[in-house]
């Protein structure tokens, strides 16, 4: 039997309202030490919380859950209470004063909903992520997966693959009886089926991790061509020194934006010429090197300006620069002309690449999709009945590693340790 747990579910600090949450066999004696019963299951009431000798730490909303029809599967008290921190503190200490629980580690509520079938792990990697979410894409996408997209569609994909098992089984089994000779095309069909959705699925997973993590716009010119200005202006504020010095900037200088919904880090990048002064030289190699990485190039562009040629077929956008001065129709950072239509350009562009996106959000989720992917290949082309009948197995298996249902140990440390401490 696991211990009883507790933990402060909302975040430290002075608030309007501090959860206290308890999981585990005691939940109930511990309602009943602090405030004398707790209210019956799935309801809530308003109780006095007491400390040892009776004197009332807070008028706390009391809220009882029953396992298995709770979070984490176990019996679980809430304690709302008034948001201060000496009150947090104090109920805390009247808990742990109990002997009957210990303080919870880093995400053991949520561990403990997995290991009591309450969550899956896609599940718990898109809570995970919820949690995280800083932008409408991020929120959107983490909802998703945590409310079960992804686990809904390895569930169709392995009705397929169960199909197509049963094919080959009954072919094996019962040979001499009346089945079917040649099952390989049915089974082929199957499978092909679940590749083409699997491939949408692994390619999606790329751009999902991207709007998790952030997508990258390098703005890149000659020195001098605004490039500084702009990435200040869509900061708000200086982010970047700016003069009439060409080669001012020699370092790569980020800022994070929201833009249309998701998370765009704009980087500022040396202005791109030969130089005889070796930090600059360094700062150019960096310049070409981060706008290669990036999701997005804008060329911010000027007259007689030549592009490195490892970054000629690479650029996305390209602007004229300091439109104020040239009156070319293309942007400035200065006087704000043309910065909506580049946040407008930047967004449609990436936009574009989202609508790619399907469940899978992570690098662990596609690798299980590329090992089912393999494995499915194998039996297109099997021309033996029993060789066929492995890999659909071992496509099943792997299907079976995205949701959780096996080869969880091995990863469970890695995903818990994102979570705080009260989930």
């Amino acid at each position: 039997m696991m211990q009883t747990i507790f933990a402060l579910a909302t975040a430290r600090g002075k608030a309007g309202v501090a959860i206290i949450r308890v999981s585990g066999p005691e939940a109930r004696a511990i309602g009943e030490v602090l405030c004398g019963s707790v209210p019956t299951a799935g309801s809530h009431s308003l109780r006095a919380v007491r400390g040892e000798g009776g004197t009332t730490l807070d008028q706390a909303l009391v809220l009882w859950f029953e396992g298995p029809n709770s979070f984490t599967g176990e019996d679980v008290l809430e304690l709302h209470l008034h948001g201060s921190v000496a009150v947090v503190r104090a109920v805390e200490a009247r808990i742990a004063a109990t002997g009957l629980a210990r303080e919870a580690e880093p995400g053991e509520f949520t561990k403990r909903a997995l290991l009591n079938d309450r969550l899956d792990l896609a599940q718990v990697e898109g809570l995970g992520d919820l949690i995280e979410a800083e932008t409408e894409a991020q929120r959107e996408q983490a909802q998703r997966v945590f409310t079960g997209a992804l686990s809904e569609k390895m569930a169709h994909l392995r009705e397929l693959g169960i199909r197509a098992a049963a094919l080959l089984t009954a072919t094996i089994d019962f040979a001499d009886e009346e089945v079917p000779v040649d099952v390989l095309p049915e089974v082929r069909d199957l499978l092909t089926e679940a590749m083409v959705e699997l491939e949408q699925e692994i390619e999606g997973s790329h751009v999902a991790e991207r709007v998790r993590d952030g997508f990258e716009v390098a703005i890149l010119g000659a020195p001098n061509a605004g490039k500084s200005t702009l990435i200040n202006t869509l900061a708000g504020r200086e982010i970047a020194i700016t003069s009439d010095i060409a080669g001012t900037t020699r370092d790569v200088l980020e800022v994070r934006l929201d833009i249309a919904g998701l998370p765009v880090t704009v980087l500022d990048t040396a202005g791109l010429r030969d130089s005889e002064d070796a930090i600059e030289v360094i700062g150019v190699s960096r310049a070409v090197e981060r706008a290669l990485a990036a999701d997005l190039r804008v060329l911010l562009k000027t007259d007689d300006f030549e592009l490195p040629t490892a970054l000629e077929q690479n650029i996305d956008l390209v602007y004229g620069a300091k439109a104020d001065l040239t009156g070319n129709g293309g942007i400035s950072g200065l006087t704000g002309e043309g910065v909506d239509q580049f946040v407008a350009d930047v967004a449609r562009i990436l936009s574009e690449r989202v609508s790619k996106v399907r469940t899978a959000i992570s690098s662990r989720q596609r690798q299980g999709m590329q090992r089912a992917l393999v494995a499915f290949g194998h039996v297109i082309s099997s021309v033996e009945t029993e060789i066929a009948a492995e890999h659909v197995q071992d496509g099943l298996h792997a299907l079976d590693s995205v949701i959780g249902h096996v080869d969880v140990e091995a990863i469970l440390g890695e995903i818990f340790s994102r979570f705080c401490i009260g989930k």
